[in-house]
C-alpha cells in the first residue's frame, strides 16, 4: 500500500487549519470521505435526481436499482442471509431507537430485564430507558474493570431467564476496547435473550460476519465507514423483523391504506417510511467498495501500528492518564492530563492544526467511573501517519506548557 497515494484520495486531508496542515484525529466521531464517494453524491444531484420505488420513468427506475444495489452491498459486507434483513435508517442512533421502540415496546413487559454495559454510548442507553419506563422492564448494567474491559464474570451472573434483550457495543467509542461479542452472544442465547451489537465503532476497522456472530441485531452508520452522513443500517434476523411492528408510518411502508385499517409492506419497506436520503445511500456503495479494495487486513495492520506508536509517545508526557488499556483495543486513545481541562487542550491543539475530540463522548456514566467529566480523544484511520502523530505529540506538549 502506498499511503501517500491513499491520502491523495481524501481531499480534506489537504485542508489548512489556522495556517497549519490539518492533522485529523477525530475519526471515531466521523471519517473523512474519499473522492469517489463525493463524486457519487455529486453525480446523483447533477444528473440523476428522482425518487425511488415509486416511478416508472427511467430516472426513477435507474435510481431504484442503484439504491437497492447498496442494500445488496451491505448484505454482502456483513454476510447477512437476505437483503431484506438490511434496514436503512439515518444512523446508528435511529437504528437503536427503531429496535428499542419496535422490539422493546412490543415484547418487553414489567419485570423483564434489558442488559447494557457501563461503556455504552448514550444512544444505546437512552432509548432503552424510554422503553423501560414505558413497559416496566428493568435495566441491568455490566460493570467494567480498571483496564476498561467488561467484567465477563459479572456479565454471566447478570444473564438470567428474565433477560430478554442484551445490547452491547462491539468497540467502546471512548476506550477503544474490543469486546468479545461472539462468546457473549452465545451466552445470551443460552438464557433465551436476543442480542444487539452496536457496531458503530467496529464497522470500519475489521470484517464483521453476522452469521458467524449469530447476533440477532446489529446497528452502524455509513459515516464511520468513509461514507456519507445521514445513512445508517439496522440488520435484523428476518424472522424477528417480520414480527416487529413498524417504527414510523407514511409513504413506502404501506401495502394498502384505508381509514378503517392500513396493512403494511413486507421487509425491508415496512421500516423505511418516507423518502430516504437517496444520493447518500447510493454513494454508500462506493464507500463500501473503496474499503473492500483497501482491505480490512491492511486497515487493521496500519491502525494497530499507529495506536502502538501513539501510545508509546503519549506516555512520555508528564501527568497523563490513558483511559482504557485493554489488550484488545481499537485505534482510539482517550486521555486526561492533571490540571488541564480537555476543552482547553483541544482548543490549543486546534490552533496548531490538530483536530481531536474533547468532552464526555456521549459516555457520561463511563467517564464517571474513571472520575472524570470530560476527556481528550485522538482516534486514527488508515490514512493517518506516524508523522502526523509526531506533530500531534509536539502540539500536545506545547499546549501543556502553556496551560500548566
Amino acid at each position: 500500500m502506498n499511503i501517500e497515494n491513499i491520502r491523495k484520495e481524501f481531499p480534506q486531508i489537504n485542508t489548512i487549519i489556522n495556517g497549519q496542515p490539518l492533522v485529523y484525529f477525530d475519526n471515531a466521531a466521523t471519517t473523512l470521505k474519499p473522492q469517489i464517494v463525493i463524486n457519487a453524491i455529486t453525480q446523483y444531484y447533477s444528473h440523476r435526481v428522482a425518487n425511488v420505488h415509486r416511478g416508472v420513468h427511467s430516472l426513477s427506475e435507474a435510481g431504484t436499482r442503484e439504491f437497492e444495489d447498496t442494500r445488496i452491498a451491505v448484505k454482502e459486507l456483513i454476510n447477512a442471509k437476505e437483503s431484506c434483513e438490511i434496514i436503512f435508517t439515518k444512523g446508528t442512533t435511529e437504528s437503536l431507537n427503531l429496535l428499542a421502540h419496535s422490539f422493546g415496546k412490543t415484547f418487553l413487559k414489567a419485570g423483564d430485564e434489558i442488559l447494557l454495559s457501563l461503556m455504552e454510548h448514550h444512544s444505546n442507553i437512552v432509548p432503552w430507558q424510554m422503553v423501560a419506563e414505558a413497559t416496566g422492564a428493568v435495566i441491568k448494567v455490566v460493570p467494567i474493570n480498571s483496564l476498561g474491559e467488561l467484567d465477563l464474570n459479572a456479565y454471566k451472573s447478570l444473564l438470567t431467564t428474565k433477560t430478554k434483550i442484551v445490547s452491547i457495543s462491539h468497540i467502546s467509542n471512548t476506550l477503544g476496547t474490543i469486546n468479545p461479542i461472539k462468546s457473549m452472544i452465545k451466552e445470551a442465547h443460552n438464557v433465551g435473550a436476543k442480542f444487539c451489537v452496536d457496531a458503530a465503532q467496529s464497522i470500519g476497522h475489521f470484517k464483521i460476519d453476522v452469521q458467524d456472530l449469530n447476533c440477532d441485531f446489529l446497528a452502524f452508520s455509513a459515516h464511520k465507514l468513509y461514507g456519507p452522513n445521514g445513512v445508517g443500517v439496522l440488520y435484523g434476523k428476518e424472522d424477528l423483523l417480520n414480527i416487529m411492528p413498524p417504527y414510523q408510518g407514511g409513504g413506502a411502508m404501506i401495502s394498502e391504506v384505508r381509514f378503517e385499517k392500513t396493512t403494511y409492506h413486507n421487509l425491508p419497506n415496512k421500516f423505511e417510511a418516507g423518502t430516504p436520503v437517496i444520493a447518500e445511500i447510493i454513494a454508500f456503495k462506493s464507500a463500501i467498495n473503496y474499503v473492500l479494495e483497501i482491505g480490512f487486513d491492511n486497515i487493521t495492520k496500519i491502525e494497530k501500528e499507529l495506536l502502538s506508536y501513539a501510545t508509546i509517545e503519549i506516555k512520555k508526557i508528564e501527568g497523563i492518564k490513558i483511559l482504557g488499556i485493554s489488550a484488545e483495543k481499537s485505534a482510539v486513545l482517550s486521555f486526561v492530563i492533571d490540571g488541564i481541562h480537555p476543552h482547553d487542550l483541544g482548543t490549543l491543539l486546534d490552533k496548531q492544526g490538530v483536530a481531536i475530540r474533547t468532552g464526555h463522548h456521549c459516555t457520561q456514566p463511563l467517564l464517571q467511573y474513571f472520575g472524570a467529566t470530560a476527556a481528550a480523544r485522538a482516534s486514527f484511520a488508515f490514512y493517518n501517519t506516524k508523522e502526523e502523530i509526531d506533530i500531534f505529540i509536539k502540539a500536545l506538549k506545547k499546549a501543556c506548557e502553556l496551560l500548566k
